[in-house]
């Protein structure tokens, strides 16, 4: 999964448009067909993964509340197998459905994808939407980006640790100049000293806080309950 997977037609002539989204819904019926196929010889794991692709792709085709019906489901069944990561790319996809708990969708996907040890380049595509969509004066883009820079020092290889660090900072560098005109090296160390950016035990405390408030308490998950199963 990319950053942000998304699927832009505005930049094509109209021809090319309707090619594409021609090649989209082919691709549909061909997945939909093999789904159909396999019904009743694969798990419900490996449905549920086929599931996912043909959400990607309803989203792709602007036909975001199929989608959301499709893959909503499946968040519980990926979170049942304890499959984290595919349960945070599930939310990620009802996040872009334009369905009205989207928000709820993101949230939640961020939390697993925070909590659980997941590839964090899925857990940079759902930081990215806060920091996208927070307005330039919130800490809240801060906060996300500072949570994908240091998610990527714990967790990515040493085959994608200088790219996706690069990425990331980029982004914070991005978010200081939005947040407080930052343009110097000197202003932005003195930038992340103040909103304490370089204490995790601070700034993961604060996503918290700002997850709760987009899932407004509509959480598909029994987060005090997988705590207790996490190791210490």
């Amino acid at each position: 999964m990319s950053f942000k997977q998304t699927y832009d037609f505005g930049s094509e002539s109209g021809e090319d448009a309707i090619d594409s989204s021609e090649a989209l819904e082919a691709r549909l019926y061909a997945l939909r067909e093999r789904i159909v196929a396999e019904s009743k010889s694969s798990s419900l794991l490996s449905l549920a993964k086929l599931r996912l692709d043909e959400g990607e792709l309803l989203n792709a085709l602007e036909r975001g509340e199929e989608a959301w019906e499709i893959v909503r489901p499946i968040v519980d069944l990926f979170t049942e197998s304890a499959e984290w990561e595919l349960a945070a790319e599930a939310c990620d996809v009802l996040s872009q459905s334009g369905h009205e708990d989207a928000l709820v969708a993101l949230a939640n996907g961020i939390w697993l994808a925070v909590t659980f040890p997941v590839d964090p380049q899925v857990s940079i595509s759902l930081l990215q939407y806060v920091v996208d969509e927070t307005p330039d004066e919130s800490d809240g883009a801060a906060v996300a980006a500072a949570v994908a820079k240091y998610l990527i020092d714990m967790r990515a290889s040493e085959d994608t640790h200088n790219d996706l660090a690069f990425f990331a900072t980029q982004m914070m560098g991005d978010v200081a100049r939005r947040h407080s005109q930052v343009e110097t090296q000197e202003q932005f160390d003195q930038w992340k000293n103040r909103l304490e950016l370089d204490d995790p035990e601070k700034f993961l405390v604060r996503l918290r806080n700002v997850l709760d408030v987009m899932a407004q308490e509509a959480w598909w998950v029994d987060r005090d309950a997988l705590r207790d199963t996490l190791p210490t």
